[in-house]
């Protein structure tokens, strides 16, 4: 691999004044999150964050590899462009590039974030061949024995050709997914193939249920269908080494001797590969207390539409302990919470054990955590964790502010709200209700109901997320217009969960659309769980209109005529999902979700997008990391961690491009 040099390609910081916006273009705006009580942790809970953190940023290479085979090489040709073309920086297709490059970094590969499509370059292949070719070769990311000719050959037609590596994930329903999808878990191998080779292991499984396929890339090689582990020794080991050896520094500062052995536990699993080592660390990490928290690891699945691949992502962050008192008192109250679901009784949880909540502060973003990053964890996902030994649920909460000031004063409520009072609704309470939506999702949703004897977790294939992400969702809508809450102290009022309502509805019937193309179909999970809650309630409530679709000046709202319906109706649904979920009804699974979920209405989409680009909002939000600097004393001892928020985002990209890439 040629070195890609970097030392004089550097953009400007942002300055010294904290702006949470630090700059927009295409769909996307890149923003900061601070890191309130950073200072006033000890000077060991600070080197623990700083070397977990370096262990978050090592990693960033495997999503990319994961996400797509050529995305690193694309990626650094890019980047030796961007540090190195002498040619005219004015000209619109050198901006364009520059934009597509961005893009690139955002989504961690050549396919948008959240939508999976292939983002198609708004530069010609004329000029881009003309401008790699233009470089020392020794600037480029060639293999031993290529030539600037035959890398072009590989990347060119993956970037431009709209009909090469269309989609990251292809849910589309008649299609082999694998074949259809361009993420880099599978190879040479079909759809059945691969489901096929998982039904065996299962077959054979251990009486402890094993996350088979979590940490491995599926190949067929001489007809033989085998797993490349992502281990020390095995694939990504390079990076994978760089992660242990952050790991290793921060099991020597660890705050307890529990959090040692639960760093120590990754660290094992990341040298064996064996997913057994990975549950024994899971069951650890639920028990650890510790202030300073981390994730570090192959955990979602959504990026794989077999359900089996595990994205590599972290995330370090400390409890904010005032905001947490709020999650303790729900966490305290579990049980009620279950014994009052609107859900069957025989999918309820008789004991809910080990239910860990928490509001946390960011300290640092990693893999597919980043830039895009959620605002809610619930791990560990194996349901057999969870049901005998609890798990971790955390709000995050300097993000979610982040979001919120950087909204202030953009004009989205006035634009999509019905009236005046829905606006002050919002202003009042929306910041609290979308919190404790998020709390209720997390710390009690994805940890409440559970599988009937035999049922696998992966029952229900390509539809399992959505229908998972509703369960959580419809929990959160349900108890949020709880007398409880009031009762308990978690919100002032009980109208103040009308505010989650109406943002909620709003959002799942109509300004999540902005976040896809005209013409498209929903096809992320998260959208699709929003969708089908949104519209088979107004289906639903249709005869006592209950929610509608209400036009004003030609312009389309969502208006609620009855809320305590509405929660009625979302118990309803409740209890729907979560029997298909235990029941492992892929049939009604694929039913609901294909038709509530997917399909959109194109006059509506249509408006939306033309609403929604007169108020200059990006749809999609990001975050630039902030940056720990190191200071020692006369002796060489570290004696301080300080933290700084002013470097840019193509600085930061670029910086861990130098520093950081170790996957090839």
């Amino acid at each position: 691999m040629g070195t890609i040099l970097m030392g004089a390609c550097q953009s400007s910081g942002e300055g010294e004044n904290f702006s949470y916006s630090v700059e927009k273009f295409a769909d996307l705006e890149i923003l900061r999150y601070r890191v309130p009580g950073f200072e006033q942790l000890t000077l060991q809970q600070k080197k623990l964050v700083y070397y977990l953190a370096q262990a978050a940023i090592e990693g960033r290479d495997v999503l990319f590899d994961q996400q797509g085979q050529h995305n690193l090489a694309i990626r650094r040709t890019l980047e030796a462009i961007y540090c190195n073309y002498a040619g005219d920086a004015t000209a619109a297709d050198y901006k364009n590039l520059v934009v597509y490059l961005k893009r690139v970094w955002f989504s961690s590969g050549i396919h948008h974030h959240y939508a999976t499509d292939k983002l198609m370059p708004d530069f010609s292949q004329a000029y881009f061949t003309e401008v790699v070719k233009s470089l020392d070769p020794s600037l480029l990311p060639l293999r031993d024995g290529q030539t600037v000719d035959s890398l072009l050959a590989t990347i060119v037609p993956v970037m431009f050709d709209p009909n090469v590596d269309a989609k990251r994930v292809n849910l589309a329903e008649g299609q082999d997914m694998i074949a259809t999808s361009a993420n880099n878990f599978y190879s040479n191998l079909t759809q059945n193939e691969a489901e096929n080779f998982y039904n065996q292991l299962k077959k054979t499984a251990s009486p402890t249920p094993v996350s088979y396929g979590l940490n491995s890339r599926l190949v067929k090689k001489d007809g033989k269908v085998a797993e490349e582990v992502w281990r020390v020794g095995g694939l990504y080991s390079e990076a994978i080494e760089k992660i242990v050896y952050w790991l290793e520094k921060a099991a020597l500062v660890a705050e307890s001797e529990g959090q040692k052995k639960v760093i120590e536990a990754l660290v094992k699993f990341y040298r064996t590969g064996n997913l057994e080592d990975f549950d024994e660390y899971s069951i650890l990490w639920t028990t650890d207390t510790a202030r300073v928290d981390f994730i570090n690891g192959f955990i979602e699945t959504y990026g794989d539409p077999l359900g089996f691949k595990g994205s590599w992502e972290s995330m370090v962050n400390f409890k904010d302990v005032e905001a947490t008192k709020r999650t303790e008192i729900i966490s305290s109250n579990a049980q009620w919470f279950e014994d009052n679901s609107p859900v069957d009784k025989r999918f309820k949880k008789e004991e809910v054990k080990g239910v860990s909540a928490k509001v946390i502060t960011a300290a640092m973003l990693g893999g597919d955590c980043y830039p895009a990053t959620p605002i809610g964890i619930n791990l560990p996902n194996a349901n057999w964790i969870r049901t005998l030994h609890g798990s971790k649920s955390v709000t995050i909460e300097n993000i979610t502010d982040a979001y919120d000031k950087a909204a202030q004063g953009n004009g989205f409520a006035r634009e999509f709200y019905w009236s005046q009072s829905e606006v002050e609704l919002m202003n009042t309470y929306g910041f609290t209700t979308s919190n404790l939506h998020t709390d209720l999702h997390e710390c009690l949703g994805h940890g409440s109901g559970k599988l009937t004897p035999g049922v696998s977790q992966g029952a229900l294939k390509a539809y399992g997320s959505a229908v998972e992400e509703a369960r959580a969702d419809l929990f959160g809508l349900y108890y949020i217009a709880d007398p409880k809450m009031v009762e308990l102290g978690l919100l002032p009022n009980d109208h103040a969960y009308k505010a989650e309502y109406i943002k909620f509805m709003t959002n799942g019937l109509l300004t999540q659309l902005v976040r896809i193309a005209p013409g498209s179909s929903l096809e992320e999970s998260h959208m699709r769980n929003r969708q089908l809650i949104a519209r088979w309630a107004l289906e639903k409530g249709a005869p006592e209109n209950v929610v509608e679709l209400k036009k004003k000046n030609g312009k389309t709202y969502v208006v609620i005529n009855d809320y305590g319906k509405l929660r009625t109706l979302f118990g309803l649904l409740l209890a729907e999902i979560q029997r298909i979920r235990s029941e492992g009804d892929y049939a009604n699974a694929r039913s609901i979700v294909e038709t509530y979920g997917v399909k959109v209405d194109t006059d509506l989409h249509n408006e939306v997008l033309a609403r929604y680009k007169k108020l200059d909002i990006a749809p999609y939000k990001g975050f630039v990391n902030p940056v720990y600097d190191i200071v020692t004393d006369e002796s060489g001892e570290i004696a301080d961690i300080k933290v700084s928020y002013t470097e840019g985002y193509a600085e930061q990209m670029l910086r861990y491009s130098k520093d950081h890439s170790w996957v090839y």
